[in-house]
């Protein structure tokens, strides 16, 4: 068992999912046909033996807590540590850059302070990815560091995210500068960029919260900028797939993604398995006249159309004729005869009469909102 605990900020919301994120934070938001994208996150930890960890919420906290219940399902249903929820501040005192509000965590001091563990590990919750933190864990204790950042190395046109922070790693992996990309004068052909995830000790955490915790929301990653040169700031590269969801076609493009197989055996396959709420459901049932191809398809389902390069959730229900393209389905919505989908997030029990045609972009996906009825 790791001698750290965990915190995720599971807080965030996003006005450009197009309705995804309007009564859910992005944490909430389902992905790949069964999980949440905070499973992601989550069960990263559970596998790297972290048995305590804590949820910063929103105010709209009811879908993660229906989710998540007592933690059973990610093995956090104990009786030593387990799963906190910690309520977040107002989001009217978060910019959209501050990476790991302070207030959020003063708001929470009493779940720092009960366990003398030596590190926190604190990542945000709107990222895909499967990482164990074992090594990253005993690296950062063999260092002797106050801080590791884990980074990627990227190439600038593949990752044209507004937010994204940057490191400077020197060749004892001590970072020597953070900062915002446009800001980087540099003819580099790739960038370090920090994917949102730090540990730190937790004395030093105590430390910042109390000296800091007046400030408002200032965002943790600012403060350890403005202190690089009195912290031992290490930075530690991951290989994983790492797809951060803050836009309608950030999560169009990461659900597409796992219709290669690279993709789903990173992220699925393996020891490191990621964990969601069990459905008891039973198998999907396909008609004779049932057609598809290149999609995942969920338990629960009725499948008597045409599916093509799709992902479907649990319980939907596709009746004959019908015709589903380059679209995402999210749980038990019902898809009349002869409707067609194409470049479609159909948000959850969405009715679509026959005949009707949905159709979006690849760059501009068709959002329809949560219990439509077309």
């Amino acid at each position: 068992m790791s001698n750290a605990i965990g915190i995720i900020f599971a807080n965030s919301g996003s006005d450009n999912l197009q309705g995804l994120a309007q009564e859910r934070p992005i944490a909430a938001v389902p992905f790949g046909g069964r999980y949440r994208i905070l499973d992601f996150a989550l069960s990263s930890m559970v596998n790297s033996g972290i048995r305590t960890i804590g949820l910063v919420t929103p105010h709209q906290y009811r879908p993660l807590l229906d989710h998540l219940g007592a933690g059973k399902d990610w093995f956090l249903e104990r009786k030593d540590g387990g799963l906190f929820i910690l309520p977040g501040v107002m989001h009217s005192l978060a910019g959209s850059k501050d990476a790991f509000c302070i207030k959020d965590l003063q708001n929470n001091l009493e779940y720092l302070q009960k366990d003398y563990v030596e590190n926190v590990l604190i990542s945000s919750g709107d990222q895909i990815f499967n990482i164990n933190f074992r090594d990253t864990l005993e690296f950062h204790k063999d260092k002797h560091a106050d801080v590791t950042l884990i980074y990627k190395a990227v190439r600038p046109r593949d990752d044209d995210s507004l937010d994204q922070i940057l490191l400077e790693v020197d060749g004892d992996q001590k970072v020597s500068k953070i900062h915002n990309k446009y800001s980087l004068e540099s003819e580099e052909l790739t960038f370090l960029k920090f994917v949102n995830i730090i540990i730190i000790r937790r004395e030093l955490l105590l430390e910042i919260i109390e000296k800091y915790g007046s400030y408002g929301c200032i965002g943790l990653m600012e403060i350890l900028a403005s202190n690089i040169e009195v912290l031992e700031i290490l930075g530690s590269p991951t290989n994983s797939s790492i797809g951060t969801i803050h836009t309608i076609k950030d999560y169009f493009d990461r659900s597409m993604d796992l219709l290669d197989f690279k993709v789903r055996e990173q992220l699925w396959s393996g020891v490191d398995r990621t964990h969601t709420k069990i459905v008891d459901n039973p198998p999907t049932k396909y008609t004779a006249q049932a057609k598809v191809s290149n999609s995942l398809i969920a338990s629960g389902c009725s499948i008597a159309g045409e599916i093509t390069n799709s992902i479907v959730f649990r319980g939907v229900v596709l009746e004959q004729g019908c015709r589903i393209q380059n679209s995402i389905i999210l749980p038990k919505c019902h898809i009349h005869s002869n409707a067609q989908t194409n470049y479609t997030i159909l948000d959850k029990s969405v009715i679509v009469h026959g005949e009707n045609v949905l159709k979006g972009s690849e760059s501009h996906p068709l959002v329809v909102l949560k219990k439509t009825v077309i």
